[in-house]
């Protein structure tokens, strides 16, 4: 039994949108293809239709400026982002996420709208967007609109988008400016599946030596993208400096209660783990403010 009939490469959203519509729900979106087509193999995902392949549609793999934002189009693979000057120098969490994204041959066609799309809580791409306080945009055959990306999370893999009829867009982002950097860590496994055992993503404001304004942002300890608002309200204000860190320790592991899990390791493990990455992460992020050096941390050569 095929797992698809049709396959269609349209040039333009509303293309797509009206195919999605002639299909009557009986067609999925689909881009590079490294979940959807893996659940189609593996019958978790029910055969469809017709794909609708938005690789070609001008503008869905473009990175750009529009005003004060950063615009990812959805077609946008991790190996473009990881190569963005521009994403280089104002979202660098980003670019650290994207780079430990399975391989080169998965960074090459793995697209970030696609771990948004899926619902992906505990991608790197979805938490370091999470620090950055991403939008997304979803279009549908009665128009678009922009929306918080974290609204599209209803549970691991459970997603508010109706794929078979609405296609994620873009997503957008304030870009850091002046006294503000961002960057991204991760713990993994060194063998097996490129899993994150945890990751962290971290974006600060420093103004006279003080945390302006700080996200922070870890995952997997909850079904949808999680933000350590208690941890943040604890930083705001205090000096930009590793003792402040240390003072928050308690308060992230009293707010982060992650769980044991048989693919990435068990519930204390990952409690250790967490202060750890509270330090290296925002700890960089704050010296990138100081230094005004923020090339991320795969391009440095010792």
């Amino acid at each position: 039994m095929p797992l698809w009939n049709d396959y269609h490469l349209p040039l333009s959203v509303d293309e797509a949108v009206g195919l999605l519509a002639r299909y009557d729900g009986k067609a999925r979106v689909v881009a590079g293809g490294t979940d959807l087509i893996l659940d189609l193999r593996q019958g978790h995902a029910p055969p469809v239709e017709a794909l609708i392949d938005v690789t070609r549609i001008i503008g869905l793999n473009e990175i750009r400026e529009a005003a004060d934002f950063i615009v990812i189009g959805a077609g946008v693979t991790h190996s473009q982002i990881v190569e963005s000057q521009l994403l280089q120098q104002k979202a660098t969490a980003l670019v650290e996420a994207s780079y430990v994204v399975g391989g080169p041959q998965v960074r090459n066609v793995a697209t970030l709208g696609g771990n948004v799309a899926h619902a992906l809580p505990a991608a790197d791409g979805t938490t370091a967007l999470n620090a950055l306080d991403a939008e997304v945009e979803v279009a549908s055959f009665s128009g678009r609109r922009w929306i918080p990306f974290t609204s599209l999370f209803l549970g691991p893999g459970k997603s508010a988008i109706d794929s078979t009829r609405e296609i994620l867009t873009a997503l957008r982002f304030k870009a850091t400016g002046e006294n503000e950097a961002s960057a991204f860590s991760r713990i993994m496994r060194p063998q097996g599946v490129a899993l994150p055992i945890m990751n962290f993503a971290a974006k600060v404001r420093v103004l006279d030596q003080q945390i302006e304004k700080v996200a922070l942002a870890v995952a997997p300890v909850a079904p949808t993208p999680f933000r350590c608002q208690q941890t943040e309200a604890f930083l705001t204000g205090k000096p930009a400096n590793f003792e402040s860190i240390d003072g928050a320790v308690a308060v992230l592991l009293s707010e982060c209660k992650p769980r044991t899990s048989p693919h990435r390791a068990t519930g204390a493990y990952r409690q250790e783990v967490l202060p750890v990455l509270l330090r290296r992460t925002l700890g960089k992020a704050i010296e990138r403010v100081k230094t005004g050096e923020v090339m991320p941390e795969i391009y440095k050569v010792e």
